[in-house]
């Protein structure tokens, strides 16, 4: 099982992006999906997850109506939409499988209930002010 997270790019604040994640190896309609992100000397954090228990989105108060997430189910790929872009969101942005949805900090401690199953390789997101 592999994802991978592309799209990534140096761009300037206000600015758009879109980050792709595709996954091989199974399908993920029983997980869902969601994009971290890690910016450096900081903890890896959950910003925006679509859920497959409840079908809802969560995401950080830091992105909420500048993020959006979306899927192509027949390609297997979810998408991060990413518009109004500050430098406080450049940060390597990782695509996830996981259960439960994350919102926040992430570490081992959050416990079997929000773990991630799956990470995919990060793509480097830099914006310029």
């Amino acid at each position: 099982v592999q994802l991978q997270a592309f799209g990534g790019g140096l761009v300037q604040a206000g600015d758009s992006l879109r980050l792709s994640c595709a996954a091989s190896g199974r399908t993920f309609s029983s997980l869902g999906m969601g994009w971290f992100r890690q910016a450096p000397g900081k903890e890896r954090e959950g910003v925006l997850c679509r859920s497959a228990v409840d079908g809802r989105t969560y995401s950080a108060g830091s992105v909420e109506g500048r993020f959006t997430i979306s899927s192509e189910n027949a390609k297997n790929t979810v998408y991060l939409q990413m518009n109004s872009l500050k430098p406080e969101d450049t940060a390597v942005y990782f695509c996830a499988a996981s259960e439960h949805c994350f919102i926040g900090d992430y570490s081992d401690s959050v416990g079997d209930y929000y773990r991630v199953h799956y990470w995919g390789k990060g793509t480097q997101v830099t914006v310029s002010s």
